[in-house]
């Protein structure tokens, strides 16, 4: 029987993720990969890009974060996320699905592999007159958008000054090529906007999985432990704790 995560097996599909400094500590990539296996039917291989190795599960295989100089004193807004679309990304082949290390997985993610498309992300969910998506979560055939990085190294700082990070400008440059397309909007909700209740409800009201959510996603100052612990991290809006987490979000 293959193991979910046996490269020879899974050539086809890569989950992607990244990790870089030590903001995220190895039980995030852990704690991925195990949800992955959990709502991944078939085989698949687990790439962790990386700087720092200690402590990630042996079913993972890292690889080093391609080289990509930034200044130094910039905010780096994600910007080395653009390394994925390195025309040889260490010998990779397949469809790619790249998440972030502190989404919440609560679903099947099969689909995420088998709807149509170029390029698929998720469309932003306040500003929806607008292409840009959130990198959370998105799909693409491994070598197939190299244009995207090797535009960003010869024009680093225009697209620094055009772009607040690297989610608007990928969506931009591949919105143009007309190769951009977004996730069903059920798909991927975000934990600030979707599943905590509205005020002054989120007092007595737990927050809640949204109905037809795969991916639970966080983003500004909440990670899933503290969406867990009930910390709300001079977060906008007040959260109880979030108990179904601990369900999901584990090894």
């Amino acid at each position: 029987m293959t193991s979910p995560a046996d490269p020879k097996a899974a050539d086809d599909r890569v989950i992607l993720c990244m990790k870089w400094g030590v903001k995220y500590g190895p039980e995030y990539v852990n704690r991925l990969y195990a949800m992955v296996a959990r709502h991944l039917r078939g085989p698949f291989r687990f790439v962790c890009l990386t700087d720092r190795v200690e402590g990630i599960r042996a079913e993972v295989q890292c690889l080093p974060i391609p080289e990509l100089t930034l200044d130094n004193g910039e905010p780096e807004r994600g910007w080395k996320k653009l390394t994925t679309f390195e025309a040889d990304l260490h010998g990779l082949r397949g469809t790619a699905l790249f998440l972030d290390l502190d989404v919440v997985i609560t679903a099947d993610i099969t689909p995420f592999f088998e709807v149509p498309g170029e390029f698929l992300i998720i469309h932003d969910w306040k500003r929806r007159w607008r292409v840009t998506g959130n990198s959370s979560v998105y799909r693409f055939q491994l070598g197939a958008h190299s244009d995207v990085l090797a535009q960003f190294r010869a024009n680093q700082v225009q697209a620094k000054a055009d772009f607040r990070n690297e989610q608007a400008y990928l969506s931009d440059v591949l919105h143009r090529q007309g190769k951009l397309s977004y996730w069903d909007d059920s798909w991927c909700a975000s934990y600030k906007y979707h599943c905590i209740p509205a005020w002054p409800t989120s007092y007595w009201r737990d927050p809640i999985i949204p109905a037809g959510a795969r991916i639970i996603i966080f983003h500004g100052v909440m990670n899933p432990p503290d969406a867990l612990a009930g910390r709300n991290m001079g977060n906008w809006r007040h959260a109880r704790p979030a108990a179904w987490i601990a369900d999901y979000w584990c090894e």
